[in-house]
């Protein structure tokens, strides 16, 4: 399987573009897809430096509702003919807002009329190709990122606590699974153990921003915390490698680095990693 980071908050080549956001390329000699498709038409912009078809791609898989993460998606159903667009059904039906830094929408304003046989509404597990399998998250044994306490969702006109309803993992595989977190809005933990309870398999990778920012101590994860965190990740996960970027603070990931060592990896625009799907 090859990966290509295609969007993200960071680049390290000035020839590519940067955004709040995330999409990422994979390809496999029997499909290519997209994870998310970024904040905006970056991604396509990017895509053609590093020699990606656009045209070409077979599935676009959505982590959450967002507009980091899915506002692209208008843009890509513009150029891409054929691929199908794997969500929750709670992604486009919900609006979504963030009181961080003042109130402001991040909903993702997509028409889909033109698009709506294309679309594929998930909402248990289902399983693509095989060995691609897209499920909610199903656990809540442990905290979310306590980041969320900002981001919120209308409902009957008022606005509430967002829930993540809209939130999927994405893994790869037969006998041990690469995950795609998204945000790990839901927490990293809680995904881990989600695929494991859903498919009982060992995860070999696992891809994605963490949502575990840096603040003041107290604003969110504290020192403490966070060893904490991966201290469980570490006795759980033993023969799992991280890759993050996006969401994950840079005092968060070098207090993780620290634990993790090599089994812990960052990921900008631009990044390119093969790994073996068993």
């Amino acid at each position: 399987m090859k990966v290509q980071i295609l969007s993200d908050n960071k680049k390290l080549q000035s020839t590519l573009k940067k955004e709040h956001g995330l999409c990422i390329y994979v390809e496999t000699e029997n499909y290519k897809c997209l994870l998310d498709t970024g904040a905006s038409d970056q991604f396509l912009q990017n895509a053609d430096k590093m020699e990606v078809d656009i045209t070409d791609i077979d599935y676009v898989f959505i982590s959450h509702g967002h507009s980091d993460h899915m506002g692209g998606l208008g843009d890509f159903l513009n150029i891409n003919s054929k691929a199908k667009i794997v969500l929750s059904k709670n992604a486009l039906a919900q609006r979504f807002f963030s009181n961080r830094n003042g109130l402001r929408e991040l909903s993702a304003k997509i028409d889909i009329t033109n698009f709506e046989e294309r679309f594929v509404f998930v909402d248990s597990e289902m399983t693509f190709e095989s060995e691609i399998h897209v499920f909610p998250c199903q656990t809540c044994s442990f905290p979310q990122p306590k980041a969320n306490k900002t981001l919120m969702k209308k409902v009957e006109n008022e606005l509430v606590n967002d829930d993540f309803n809209h939130e999927l993992i994405v893994c790869f595989g037969r006998s041990e699974m690469i995950v795609y977190s998204g945000c790990a809005h839901c927490g990293v933990l809680n995904i881990l153990d989600s695929v494991k309870q859903t498919l009982g398999k060992p995860v070999s990778t696992l891809i994605g921003g963490f949502h575990l920012l840096d603040g003041y101590e107290g604003q969110y994860e504290t020192g403490a915390e966070i060893s904490k965190l991966v201290d469980r990740l570490q006795s759980d996960f033993p023969e799992t490698t991280f890759y993050t970027g996006h969401c994950t603070g840079e005092g968060v990931y070098s207090q993780l680095k620290m634990k993790l060592e090599e089994k812990l990896n960052w990921f900008y625009t631009g990044f390119t990693l093969l790994l073996q799907i068993n």
